[in-house]
């Protein structure tokens, strides 16, 4: 992994990042993937799965605040949201945040993910190992899709790698007709799509295959810094319109019954509301 005490990214070949290594954490080749947990000198605690940052400590309240937030309000009742993927734990612990949530269920593939997270990185997940409200379950998230009854989720959240390897499976035909039938009828999904500036193509896939299933296609916006290239995208699908024009009014009054008003280092009810707002370079790669 390391080089010199330095980790040096492997997600493209022709252009990266790289971190200095205070010391390595934990080295495990699971059933599914090679993953690393180090100490860095600018960002915390880091994992790494197959070469590639998954999440750091310094800068993950960007990415799970903007990955289950605004899901959540923007539906504006949701009630019992299926988490795939999110092994450190971190956007389970961001959606039990809203207290009108009853059930949280996250299907995690690969447990080596879970069980380094809660050694290594338990401030991600704080307590929502322990939650009653949340369910954890290390299996297939596809199966757990195929098999689940219609409509008994208002929301799905998908934290996946990239289309590739283990997370290959998560931007299937299949697996979005199985989301769409398993969402309620004012249901949505929400998953990471890549940074579009190098992965334009995994936007434009992959709202192309939600489109066959979802009424309603789109992206919003957010800027971590880990995730280099500019904005990561967001994708979105929707069986009701309305979910991207939800005003700050609106936004604000249901953040607030909801218990997380105030309490985010990211999202706020202004930034939600712009995040759907995109640059034209990103617009270009959705549906018309």
């Amino acid at each position: 992994m390391a080089t010199d005490a330095w980790l040096n990214e492997t997600l493209y070949p022709g252009w990266g990042q790289r971190f200095r290594i205070v010391r390595e954490l934990a080295r495990v080749q699971s059933e599914f993937q090679d993953i690393a947990i180090f100490e860095s000198e600018t960002h915390g605690r880091v994992m790494v799965l197959d070469g590639i940052i998954q999440i750091t400590e310094g800068d993950e309240f960007v990415y799970q605040e903007m990955l289950a937030h605004v899901p959540l309000i923007a539906h504006g009742a949701a009630k019992r949201v299926l988490i795939i993927g999110a092994g450190d734990g971190g956007v389970l612990r961001r959606v039990l945040e809203h207290t009108g949530v009853e059930k949280a269920v996250m299907a995690e593939i690969d447990g080596e993910v879970i069980r380094l997270a809660k050694e290594f990185l338990p401030r991600i997940a704080g307590d929502a190992w322990t939650n009653p409200r949340g369910e954890v379950i290390v299996g297939d998230g596809i199966d757990y899709v195929r098999r689940a009854p219609d409509a008994s989720f208002d929301v799905i959240i998908v934290d996946s790698t990239d289309p590739i390897g283990v997370g290959e499976v998560l931007f299937t035909d299949e697996f979005y007709e199985n989301s769409a039938r398993i969402l309620t009828e004012g249901g949505l999904i929400v998953n990471q799509c890549g940074v579009p500036f190098m992965q334009a193509d995994e936007l434009r896939d992959t709202s192309l295959r939600r489109r066959q299933f979802f009424p309603h296609v789109g992206a919003y916006v957010a800027a971590v810094p880990t995730y280099v290239g500019g904005y990561m995208t967001l994708g979105w699908a929707a069986k009701q319109p309305g979910i991207a024009s939800v005003d700050v009014a609106t936004v604000s009054a249901r953040a607030r019954a909801s218990g997380i008003l105030g309490t985010t280092r990211y999202w706020t009810p202004e930034i939600h509301v712009a995040a759907f707002h995109l640059p034209p370079y990103i617009a270009e790669h959705l549906p018309a």
